[in-house]
């Protein structure tokens, strides 16, 4: 088939996680499918800055068209429009002012779906919340395939969403939460459909420690990693981490990405900034345990990288991806308070088995659900059926 991606930055440089997810199935089905994917030359999702040039190239097999950003993004602006929107009596020309505000406004790249768009058997849309999926599910609705990585947080809940949400011809979500919430959103079930995660490969052999004892961590330690940042759920992680510094022995917080936030100085929390692959994965593979506590994900990758390497997991439970995929896993614990963070921290450092044992069968979930070929199996039957159904109209519009 001919397809295309759609989705506001993409590159190997680029970390986001809807990003990532593009970039992996766009270079996995390019061997089988005529790929083209339609982007922006931001590398900035604050800013939407131009960084690339615009045009086409060629990507590890993919073809890539870059779009320049009409305009960066008004922080001051965006920040008195959504304050506006989110209190509940936007109107919804007010509402699409919002998306069209939280960018990448990016005309060229919409006048392409205009004009280019039927040349597509299907074209793939990453995040709802973007001005390229906002703005471009209705210009090739009936071609079109949803990929919303909606969270449970405020803007899922603007009332324009109600129609979008029904446009595409199919959906693919990355968790069962996250399709529960957009079809709620939608008013109705939403078919075609498939719940597809994201394909891991397996873990390579366990590196030693030694790049870690470099930066002399200390074997007892817990790990977050990702941006620290407020909207991740960093300061209540923090705040919740010195209470129980203050009262136990052990363990040191190792913080492994960059900083959007102030970081307490104290003697047992670590903040690395970025950090280099071989030291990500002897962190990934040493940890006691990954914290992941954010209010709103779609999927974790980050959890699924710490089950490929059989480490169990603490979550915020207030996430009902989180917990969702923990129950799933039986993995790891979640709490909702300080209270139930010490409890549940103290119970995996210190039943030693119990922890291993999470961890293996977190392992074991990803085996079952998250190798690459049941995920590129669920995207491939998901796409066949959409691309039947749009067949006919496809024909008569080539015709």
């Amino acid at each position: 088939m001919k397809l295309a991606f759609v989705v506001q930055r993409y590159g190997a440089d680029i970390a986001g996680g809807s990003e990532a997810h593009c970039r992996e199935l766009a270079e996995r089905l390019a061997s089988r499918h005529d790929i083209t994917v339609l982007t922006t030359c931001a590398r900035d999702y604050v800013t939407w800055e131009n960084t690339y040039p615009p045009g086409t190239t060629a990507e590890r097999g993919v073809r890539l068209m870059r779009f320049r950003v009409a305009r960066p993004r008004s922080l001051t602006q965006f920040a008195d429009l959504s304050d506006d929107v989110f209190d509940g009596r936007a109107s919804l020309e007010q509402q699409e002012a919002w998306f069209r505000a939280n960018g990448p406004d990016t005309p060229a790249l919409l006048d392409h779906l205009r004009e280019h768009g039927r040349d597509y058997d299907l074209v793939l849309f990453w995040a709802f919340r973007y001005a390229p999926s906002f703005f471009g599910v209705p210009l090739v609705a009936d071609r079109a395939v949803l990929l919303p990585t909606a969270e449970d947080d405020p803007a899922v809940h603007l009332p324009i969403l109600e129609d979008y949400f029904q446009r595409p011809a199919g959906y693919l979500f990355l968790t069962p939460e996250e399709e529960r919430l957009v079809s709620t959103r939608a008013g109705r079930p939403l078919r075609p459909a498939a719940t597809i995660g994201i394909g891991l490969d397996p873990a390579s052999a366990r590196p030693p420690r030694t790049a870690l004892d470099a930066l002399r961590i200390p074997e007892d330690f817990v790990l977050y990693l990702g941006r620290v940042d407020r909207n991740k759920g960093c300061h209540t992680l923090l705040e919740y981490f010195e209470g129980y510094a203050a009262e136990h022995a052990s363990p040191t917080l190792v913080l492994a990405g960059p900083a959007k936030m102030q970081i307490p100085s104290h003697p047992r929390i670590r903040a690395l900034g970025y950090v280099s692959d071989e030291i990500r994965t002897a962190l990934l593979t040493h940890a006691r345990a990954l914290i992941v506590p954010s209010p709103f994900e779609s999927l974790s990758i980050v959890l699924l990288e710490a089950w490929n390497h059989g480490v169990p997991a603490l979550v915020n439970a207030r996430c009902q991806v989180l917990a969702g995929q923990v129950t799933r896993a039986d993995g790891g614990l979640y709490y909702r308070s300080a209270a139930e963070f010490s409890e549940a921290l103290s119970y995996l450092l210190a039943h030693a088995p119990e922890r291993a044992a999470m961890g293996r069968q977190g392992l074991a979930y990803v085996e079952r659900e998250y190798r690459w070929p049941t995920v590129l199996a669920r995207v491939e039957s998901l796409l066949a059926e959409v691309a039947a159904a749009a067949s006919p109209a496809s024909q008569r519009t080539r015709g």
